[in-house]
């Protein structure tokens, strides 16, 4: 395996693609069938067989699941989402573009998810959801968020962008809630380029929802040019254009059959980053949780400046010096001006995500990477602290 040259920049989150995925791609590309087909059908079987649930429907991102998702919930104006401020603005707008109102809860500050008291702290009488995020791949509490659902009679959408592999008392993240959405962007555990899916409880909502994420027109109205014969569509709901492309499900089908061993390369790293910031005065990953498994997405460190005396920003930017690609998940979202104009969201109010947001930093974390990789991201921290 060639060497990357240490004066070659390594872009943070490249993903590892292999010839499998280039000859699905390149004979869909020969078939002519590039858009939805049956390559995206597959992809949702084996995606569904992975998870060990019934029923998924495959997007053309998790976005476009969270929205999805929470248009099915048949959300009124006024009606509030109680989610985590430390998420990528799509949980927010997703939220936002349903109709109703996002509201912050705190996240615990060891775990970094969804604090399920500071939620509880939140719920008012025009709460119909809580949309909690498995940060960096590592499991919610789903017995406090469940128990906390049934109690107050809300809906339950898990956003599982970071948490494919993610497992909470044996049981695959994404099936606790009403709905569970995935990301297979370009930087995730499993990658279509742009991507996503949502798993449900009950076959009523994936149904519809496969239908508004196609225009709202009639079930598999993606078959109306087969080779079965040419089938009439009905538009039966004002729909979005959110379905997945079979180029896109080429890449999928092989990167999930291979979702195992790359996990298993991850962790490899994971424990041998543990090992070499063990005495940094840098705050490292908290362990699983018992009776979970962490999906092993996002290896993220905490610079405290006055534990480093080096600020995060400055760190990023001697990590770059250093052709080191990295990554801020994230600054709260109680930071962003657009949600601090329209909704009064101030940092003070969500202090634990406020402090993470300004201190963390994710580290390369691919499949992807090679030993002499790993090794040189380990010295750049090392500089980027002692510089």
């Amino acid at each position: 395996m060639p060497v990357r040259p240490k004066e070659r920049f390594l872009v943070f989150g490249s993903p590892r693609i292999e010839e499998a995925e280039v000859e699905e791609v390149a004979g869909s590309l020969r078939s002519g069938w590039l858009g939805t087909g049956p390559k995206v059908a597959r992809f949702e079987r084996d995606f569904a067989a992975y998870m060990q649930a019934e029923h998924a429907a495959a997007f053309n991102s998790c976005t476009a699941a969270l929205h999805l998702s929470l248009v099915a919930l048949r959300l009124q104006p006024g009606d509030e989402v109680i989610t985590t401020p430390l998420t990528f603005c799509a949980t927010a707008n997703a939220i936002i573009h349903a109709g109703a109102v996002p509201v912050l809860a705190d996240v615990d500050p060891e775990t970094m998810n969804l604090d399920p008291e500071a939620v509880r702290r939140c719920i008012t009488p025009r709460t119909k959801a809580i949309l909690p995020v498995h940060f960096a791949g590592r499991p919610c509490d789903m017995d406090a968020f469940t128990a906390l659902a049934e109690e107050y009679g809300l809906r339950l959408v898990e956003d599982c962008a970071h948490a494919i592999e993610s497992t909470y008392k044996g049981r695959h993240c994404g099936t606790f809630g009403d709905f569970g959405c995935f990301s297979f962007y370009v930087t995730k555990n499993v990658v279509t380029g742009e991507g996503g899916m949502v798993l449900a409880r009950n076959k009523e909502d994936l149904d519809r929802i496969k239908i508004l994420g196609l225009h709202g027109m009639s079930a598999d109205a993606w078959k109306r040019f087969g080779d079965e014969g040419y089938k009439h569509y009905q538009v039966v709901e004002a729909g979005f254009k959110y379905n997945m492309m079979d180029i896109q499900a080429a890449i999928g089908i092989h990167q999930l059959a291979r979702v195992d061993r790359y996990y298993e390369r991850r962790k490899e790293i994971w424990a041998r980053y543990n090992e070499a910031f063990a005495d940094l005065p840098v705050t490292t990953p908290a362990p699983a949780q018992t009776d979970t498994k962490h999906a092993l997405h996002l290896y993220t460190l905490l610079v405290d400046q006055q534990r480093t005396g080096v600020s995060r920003d400055a760190f990023l930017q001697r990590m770059t010096a250093e052709n080191i690609g990295v990554g801020v998940h994230y600054l709260a979202l109680s930071e962003q001006p657009y949600y601090q104009q329209r909704f009064g969201w101030r940092p003070e109010d969500t202090p634990n995500a406020t402090r993470i947001g300004r201190q963390t930093v994710s580290l390369p974390l691919s499949a992807k990477l090679m030993d002499t990789d790993v090794q040189d991201v380990i010295e750049a921290v090392k500089i980027a602290l002692h510089s």
